[in-house]
């Protein structure tokens, strides 16, 4: 490993000297920079001084003053962090909430002063009077999000540019969200919907949702080469998002585990059958062959149908079905229920799922592993205790 350059000045003989040292370039404004102490001593004090300092700025464990603003460094880590390692949809709401909120709130504080208790005081604000419109203040969920966000970003000053010796919001809690109560959501209700939309054009994509627990993203996302009807699979390999500003993106998975291989029913494959059959006749009118690169659920132009509008429309049917409340989303909480209420394992439900760890899926669903509890214990009688009650010991 290089070592870090410095040397020493001799202020006075044998009793005062300044050690400098370089230390790494301003990751955010790009310049050089130094660092001088002054040593009360002898000169041997100093050289040791040096020699400290020069191990500290090598393993990385000397905090380096740098003269940037907070909203300086956040500027700076949108484009030289999110933007390269997240979603574009995840960058532009790291974007929203930067611009909008935490630089007008803490941006003309150096990066080096901002502490705790500033921080606390900022999402004391925000949930008091945090809306940009002056109309009171934000959810504790969005705030939550805000916290995130400046955790994350200041993390990177830590850990990887080295500006900060720690970060001011590890120990300030951000503000505690009421776990979302469950809106009652079982297999009668799938079928109401699946009956009530059947005749719609997203039916299919319903049918999917329910029947595999897949993302919107991701069912949005498929096309005809990512699916196998005599093996029964689908390849989950990317996801279709839309971002505000109307475009479309193609994204890989987050994660490896978001990868995966997803087996499907008799009844799902005949459901893909039957719209491959519509789309195919859909193309001949035009007389073109369908293309298997194409996307299985598109409008009937080929285009992109709008992640907002599945939503909507779902919303909608399940609101006539009595099932007000119910998202989109919650195809994929009940496709796990009652996977795991079946009694298969949990590590199958979390490879069907894309879960990063088995942890995610126990603790997300431990409304259903609770009653399988009541179920198997209901059983476990008959294993041993059965026979003993029947001979009255």
């Amino acid at each position: 490993m290089r070592r870090a350059r410095g040397h020493i000045k001799e202020l006075e003989r044998g009793k005062r000297y300044t050690v400098v040292v370089s230390l790494p370039v301003d990751p955010v404004t790009g310049n050089n920079r130094r660092k001088s102490v002054t040593v009360r001593g002898s000169r041997v004090d100093a050289e040791k001084k040096l020699a400290e300092l020069q191990h500290q700025i090598d393993t990385g464990s000397l905090a380096v003053p740098a003269k940037v603003t907070v909203g300086q460094y956040l500027e700076r880590w949108l484009s030289d962090y999110a933007t390269p390692n997240l979603s574009p949809r995840t960058t532009e709401g790291y974007r929203t909430i930067i611009n909008a909120h935490l630089i007008p709130a803490l941006g003309r504080c150096p990066l080096q002063k901002l502490t705790s208790p500033m921080i606390a005081a900022y999402y004391r604000e925000k949930q008091e009077h945090g809306r940009c419109d002056g109309k009171g203040g934000l959810s504790s969920t969005t705030v939550r999000q805000h916290a995130m966000v400046l955790h994350k970003a200041l993390e990177t000053a830590v850990v990887e540019w080295e500006l900060l010796a720690r970060n001011p919001a590890d120990k300030v809690k951000a503000p505690r969200v009421r776990q979302r109560e469950w809106t009652p959501f079982d297999e009668s209700g799938a079928k109401h919907i699946l009956k009530a939309t059947r005749d719609h054009p997203l039916y299919p994509v319903f049918h999917l949702a329910l029947g595999t627990g897949m993302r919107r993203s991701e069912v949005l996302g498929l096309r005809w080469c990512d699916i196998d009807l005599e093996r029964r699979a689908i390849y989950v390999t990317r996801s279709l998002h839309q971002l505000h500003t109307g475009e479309y993106v193609i994204r890989p998975p987050k994660t490896e585990a978001g990868k995966r291989f997803v087996k499907l029913t008799p009844e799902v494959v005949d459901m893909l059958r039957r719209h491959r059959a519509h789309r195919e006749a859909q193309a001949a009118m035009h007389r073109i062959e369908l293309d298997e690169q194409g996307l299985i659920f598109a409008n009937t132009d080929g285009s992109h149908i709008r992640p907002d509008y599945v939503t909507k429309v779902w919303a909608q049917f399940a609101k006539q079905s009595g099932l007000q409340g119910v998202r989109f989303h919650d195809a994929r909480h009940l496709h796990a229920t009652l996977l795991l209420k079946q009694g298969i394992h949990p590590k199958i439900v979390q490879t069907r799922l894309g879960h990063g760890s088995i942890k995610v899926t126990m603790d997300t669903y431990s409304h259903a592993m609770e009653s399988m509890q009541d179920a198997a214990m209901e059983n476990f009688d008959a294993l041993i205790f059965t026979e003993d009650a029947e001979k009255g010991t």
